[in-house]
């Protein structure tokens, strides 16, 4: 009897990617090719009716990964505006047979604004956004009370908002702007299902040392998308010091690609 093939598995900075690598004939097709005009059919996209879990700035699918294998009732969903770490991560998703894992090439904001339905997704997530260091750059931020208008109308009653970033600066903005919009809790220590870091970024900023800020809330239910906007349009925009000696761990991420 011919010995079993050995389970193929990949590492980044010495910690495992979640799921195996399965043989080429059950692989799956995990890239969505072209974002759809008007909003996102879930029940076509996925063949069935399941929560729906955004992750918005994906990197190179490591959390996702790791959701999908670990939650199959859920259907996870990514984005990010790079196409080269949307690339890393349909190669990974399809490898690894994720029939409920789809990417994509959007933008978080764009993502909301014009393609996800009010009250339609179960969990957002959002890891590590960049901060931005030049100060021309600074309107490229994503977490602004206008984007989390956009959050609070896209998910369900009960829906869950979770945000996670090395960067105090923006913690600190987070922090102030967050919980006006939802129940926000911080999440001290690390993460249960992966305590060496659901992403790229945070398994790097772990191994150097640093702080990394966690946490997660509902949308509030007294507040309507209307009211959320109105209260949008009072509030200061992310205009922090984001620190550039951090960028440090930008060319790290950068050695082959992902976040």
């Amino acid at each position: 009897m011919p010995p079993k093939p050995q389970k193929q598995r990949e590492r980044e900075f010495g910690v495992p990617v979640p799921g195996e690598i399965l043989e080429p004939e059950r692989w799956t097709q995990t890239a969505l090719k072209k974002i759809p005009d008007g909003l996102i059919d879930w029940l076509e996209l996925f063949g069935r009716r399941a929560p729906i879990l955004l992750d918005l700035g994906c990197g190179n699918g490591r959390f996702l990964l790791g959701s999908a294998a670990w939650r199959p009732d859920v259907d996870h969903f990514g984005t990010d505006v790079l196409p080269v770490v949307i690339r890393y991560a349909t190669r990974r998703g399809n490898q690894r047979g994720n029939a409920n894992l789809r990417f994509g090439v959007i933008g978080g904001r764009e993502l909301l604004a014009q393609h996800v339905a009010p009250g339609s997704v179960s969990e957002i997530h959002c890891y590590h956004p960049q901060p931005y260091y030049e100060p021309r750059e600074i309107g490229k931020r994503l977490i602004t009370p206008e984007f989390l208008a956009l959050v609070h109308r896209s998910l369900e009653p009960g829906g869950k908002f979770v945000l996670q970033t090395d960067n105090p600066g923006y913690w600190k903005y987070m922090r102030q702007i967050v919980p006006l919009f939802f129940d926000f809790e911080e999440f001290s220590g690390t993460w249960p299902d992966s305590p060496r870091g659901r992403t790229r970024r945070e398994i790097i900023a772990l191994q150097e040392g640093l702080p990394v800020f966690r946490g997660s809330g509902m949308a509030r239910k007294e507040l309507s998308f209307e009211a959320a906007l109105a209260l949008a349009e009072q509030l200061p925009p992310p205009v922090f010091n984001a620190d550039r000696r951090l960028q440090a761990l930008d060319a790290r991420e950068r050695e082959s690609g992902g976040k």
